[in-house]
Formats: C-alpha cells, sequence, structure tokens
C-alpha cells in the first residue's frame, strides 16, 4: 500500500506539473516538469519555517523512493525498450563504426580525463579526495542518458545522421559505463578486482555482449510469438513480458538489463515489423502503447530529478565546484570525440561542427544520478552526488534546451560531415 501511495502522488503531481507546462511554460514535456519541480523544491526550501510539515512530508515521500532500484531496476529497461523499438535498424547500420566508438573508447576517455582534471582542481577548494574516487564519479557522468538524450532529441530538430549517432551511442554505452562504474568502485572500496585486460574483458563480454544477446534471443522469440497471432493486447502483453522477464532473465545471468533491452526493442522494432503478419492497425496500436509508456515514465522520473534538490544536504556549498565541474565534464566530452575522430578512420570525416553538436547533445540526466545515490557514504557520497546533480541539470536544461536552436544556427549541417 505504501508504494502504491507514493506512486499515486506521483502520478498526480506529474500530471498538475505536465498540465502547468502545457498551458504556460510551454517547454519540452520532460523538460518543463522537472523545471517546475526544481522550483517548487527551491520554495519548499525557502519556506522550510514557515511550513515545516510540508516539507517534511516532501522528503518523507522522497527517502521512501529507492532512485537506484527504481531507475537501473525498472524504468530503465521500460525506457531503453520503447526507444529501441522506434530506431530504424537500416540507420543504425550506417552510422554502426561511430556508436561503437563512442559508446566505447569515449566513455573510457571521458572518465579518466574528468578523473584526473577532478584530482588536481579539488585541492584548490579545499575539496582534495583520493584519486579512485574521481575515477569513479568519471565513470558514473560520463555516459551520455539514453533518456534524457532520446527524449529530447525527438523535438530538438537534430539532423538525422547526428541524431541516429547520438541516440545509437546513449543507447549502447550504458554497458562500458557500468563495467568501468563496478570496476572504479570496487577500488574505491578496497575490495579484490582483477584488473588484468583479460578480467576485465571478461567482465565486458558476460555484461555487455551477454545482455546484447540475451535481447536478441528474446526479441526473436517475440516477433515470431506476435506474428503467429491476432490483436494488439497480446502484441502488448508479449513486449511487456520481453521486458520485464528479459529484466529478471538478465540479473538471474549477472547480464545487462538495459542492453538486453535495446536489441530486444530493436528486434521487434525491425525484424518483428518484416514478418509481415501484424497489420498496420495492430502496429500502431502497440506504437502508442510505447509511446505512452515513454512520456509518463520520462515524467515521473524528471519529477524525481527535479525533487531530488531536497535530498542533497547543504548543496548551495558545492556551487562553486559544481559550476567548474560542468566545464570539466563539457571539456571531457569534447576531448573523448575529438580524439578518436581524429585518430579513427571513419567512413566519413567529421567537420567541426558535428563535433560541437556531438559534444552539446551528449546528455547526462538519471542513470548518473542513479549511480551517485550507489556510493557509500564513506566515499565522499554528499561531494559526488552533489556535483552530479550540477552537471545533470545544466545538461538537460541548458543543453537540453538548446541544442536544437544551436542545430538551427549552424547552416548545412549535414555538410560538416565531410
Amino acid at each position: 500500500m505504501e508504494l502504491y501511495y507514493s506512486f499515486s502522488v506521483l502520478i498526480v503531481i506529474s500530471a498538475v506539473f505536465a498540465y502547468i507546462n502545457a498551458r504556460f511554460l510551454k517547454l519540452p514535456a520532460s523538460i518543463g516538469v522537472m523545471v517546475i519541480a526544481l522550483l517548487v523544491s527551491l520554495g519548499l526550501l525557502a519556506t522550510d519555517n514557515i511550513f515545516p510539515h510540508t516539507f517534511d512530508r516532501v522528503t518523507t515521500l522522497l527517502n521512501s523512493i529507492d532512485l537506484t532500484e527504481i531507475l537501473m531496476g525498472a524504468m530503465l529497461n521500460f525506457l531503453l525498450f520503447a526507444g529501441a523499438i522506434h530506431i530504424h535498424l537500416e540507420d543504425l547500420k550506417e552510422q554502426r563504426i561511430p556508436v561503437m566508438v563512442f559508446s566505447t573508447v569515449s566513455v573510457v576517455i571521458s572518465t579518466f580525463v574528468i578523473g584526473f582534471m577532478m584530482y588536481e582542481i579539488l585541492p584548490w577548494l579545499g575539496l582534495g579526495i583520493p584519486f579512485i574516487q574521481c575515477l569513479v564519479f568519471g565513470a558514473l557522468i560520463s555516459p551520455t542518458d539514453p533518456i534524457a538524450v532520446l527524449g529530447i532529441l525527438k523535438q530538438a530538430g537534430v539532423p538525422k545522421s547526428l541524431e541516429t549517432k547520438i541516440a545509437g551511442e546513449s543507447l549502447f554505452n550504458d554497458g562500458m559505463a557500468v563495467v568501468v562504474f563496478i570496476i572504479m568502485l570496487a577500488l574505491a572500496r578496497g575490495e579484490e578486482v582483477n584488473t588484468s585486460f583479460v578480467g576485465i574483458s571478461t567482465l565486458l563480454a558476460k555484461e555487455a555482449l551477454g545482455g546484447i544477446l540475451l535481447g536478441v534471443v528474446l526479441g526473436f522469440i517475440g516477433s515470431h510469438a506476435n506474428n503467429k497471432v491476432d490483436g494488439y493486447n497480446v502484441h502488448v502483453l508479449i513486449t511487456l513480458a520481453i521486458v520485464m522477464g528479459g529484466h529478471l532473465a538478465a540479473e538471474a545471468m549477472h547480464m545487462s538489463g538495459p542492453l538486453a533491452m535495446v536489441a530486444a526493442g530493436l528486434m521487434i522494432g525491425n525484424y518483428g515489423k518484416n514478418l509481415g503478419n501484424i497489420t498496420a492497425t495492430e502496429q500502431d496500436y502497440l506504437d502508442k502503447f510505447w509511446e505512452l509508456i515513454d512520456e509518463i515514465l520520462n515524467a515521473l522520473l524528471f519529477l524525481i530529478i527535479g525533487f531530488e534538490l531536497l535530498l542533497i544536504p547543504d548543496l548551495k556549498q558545492y556551487g562553486w565546484i559544481g559550476a567548474i565541474t560542468i566545464a570539466v565534464v563539457l571539456f571531457a566530452r569534447f576531448i573523448s570525440i575529438y580524439i578518436p575522430v581524429r585518430i579513427i578512420p571513419f567512413r566519413k570525416r567529421f567537420g567541426k561542427q558535428s563535433i560541437i553538436i556531438l559534444v552539446w547533445g551528449g546528455l547526462r540526466g538519471g542513470v548518473s544520478i542513479a549511480l551517485a545515490l550507489s556510493i557509500d557514504n564513506d566515499l565522499n557520497k554528499n561531494l559526488l552526488l552533489a556535483i552530479t546533480y550540477f552537471v545533470v541539470l545544466f545538461s538537460i536544461i541548458v543543453q537540453g534546451l538548446t541544442v536544437g536552436k544551436l542545430t538551427g544556427k549552424i547552416d548545412n549541417v549535414e555538410d560538416a560531415i565531410i
């Protein structure tokens, strides 16, 4: 009943905020909900002494929500499947090499650039922490967030080739990011970790490649099951079973559930459609269902992100380091894109304009916050969580609202890829 109560309250608040945004602010839906939640959070903080019971009730509700478990264990799987089911595999194949490089090599480069820079900068602000903890932060903030990226790129007007690169990278970088984060966090805890090339390769293969293989199998079975029956209600139930059952299977086999959902969504959305037995009406119902799931869960997630402000103690004292961290993360993003682009012989070269949009369109979101929340308290959790929050807010609000305008100001952006 407590879970139902919390979920009900969040749905009601999301609906109210979505209405206010659609009626007055007219921002992209997810960003609008988060902005209103932020403003309400700031209002609650400012009036804490006047309305203490209201503040306490909101913080109690938020404390009852395990964002790490809800996002990484449930919401992310639904959102990734919903995003992948609408991506055309032919577009992804055309951009497969940049997507593969940016979702693996770039994550590692960014992790170490951020780690080294934070290790050098933090002591100047009286916040020096061990190098390995800086690498933990680098690992959790480096991957672009598929939820933020997919939700915002839909309305940003980014050219198709760049949209596919950014969206594809964000869908697939989870495997590498999680492996790097697990290794860095274990080292920070003082645990025994096999950091040899063989050990890391084995972990990556099991987590990432195993997850993709599981997703392909689930998508293949689900596509043929849908092809054998009529009725959109059955098709919806089959896809729900793939997401929820696939998550349980991935957990049991210690594979990447998110990557499994990406692969399964691509299979259902491409291979399943080509089998030919599903009618256009049934396919439309299936697409609309997952679009609705995507919208509802995005609204809930961005609402929670906006309210998470209330749970970070002494956030104001991290203002300066938060601003510096934003610059560090953007610089590391630039380096992690620029180096592969200049070294790896891609089929098509990238011009300066393309690199700018790839850097600015690499949004961070709920995944980074969820990973930061999973850090132990004795590993400077409050500091790492606070600066993560600053980066995520800037990424979603500033970068998310301007990436489309940036694209519009760059003439012939498609010709920038030469």
